[in-house]
């Protein structure tokens, strides 16, 4: 017998006097927390997002539409970046300006020529107010999840008010549990038991998130 015959063993004879419950598992298991916490207007909603990417120690920026490219442009100059991975399917017109070379999300690519690159632009799935969270899912204007992990600067660009919601509950209404979901709460970072902070060893080092507003 293989120990995962044992396990499921012990698990069945622990469900044994079990009664069996047919009722699906949204009705079955209480749902009673609150949604969110306070009552608050779009703009407040946008602007707690804000305060707690910040307190995350992200770098936080808002803009237009039409100020994306020079926003973009000026923050991989300011960072002295000479290559920028480029999901596919991520608007063309975002980096128009860049003088950065932009390298492809492929599968082919090695954790080493990843390492390489200097920056990572991404869109995001959502962005939960409450915890100063973005997530990714992996759709093709996010690319592949290595990509936001490997290379030492993220720029996530979430569009507001849209890509906004106030709390977790209201993110999992909207994601999809069989995609690749990557939850990102400021930068990467650890502590040791001296509680000593190290960015940069689970993730990039440094977090950029634009808030983008159509008008």
């Amino acid at each position: 017998m293989s120990s995962r015959e044992r396990i499921l063993g012990r698990v069945r004879r622990a469900l044994a006097d079990v009664p069996d419950d047919a009722r699906p598992y949204e009705e079955a298991v209480a749902r009673e927390y609150l949604r969110e916490h306070g009552q608050r207007s779009v703009a407040q909603t946008v602007d707690l997002l804000a305060e707690n990417l910040a307190d995350y120690r992200a770098l936080v920026h808002r803009c237009t539409d039409g100020e994306l490219p020079v926003l973009l442009t000026r923050l991989l100059a300011a960072r002295g970046s000479r290559s920028v991975v480029v999901p596919p399917g991520l608007p063309p017109h975002w980096l128009a300006a860049v003088d950065a070379t932009r390298v492809h999300d492929r599968a082919a690519s090695t954790p080493q020529e990843l390492d390489g690159v200097d920056s990572v632009v991404t869109g995001c799935a959502v962005a939960v107010a409450e915890t100063g969270t973005i997530v990714l899912d992996g759709s093709p204007d996010q690319g592949r999840r290595r990509i936001t992990l490997v290379p030492d600067h993220h720029i996530c660009v979430v569009r507001v008010p849209d890509q906004v919601v106030s709390s977790v509950p209201g993110a999992l209404e909207r994601l999809d549990p069989a995609r690749p979901l990557t939850w990102i709460s400021g930068p990467s970072a650890t502590s040791d038991i001296e509680l000593d902070r190290v960015e940069g060893v689970h993730g990039p080092r440094t977090l950029e998130v634009v808030l983008l507003s159509g008008e």
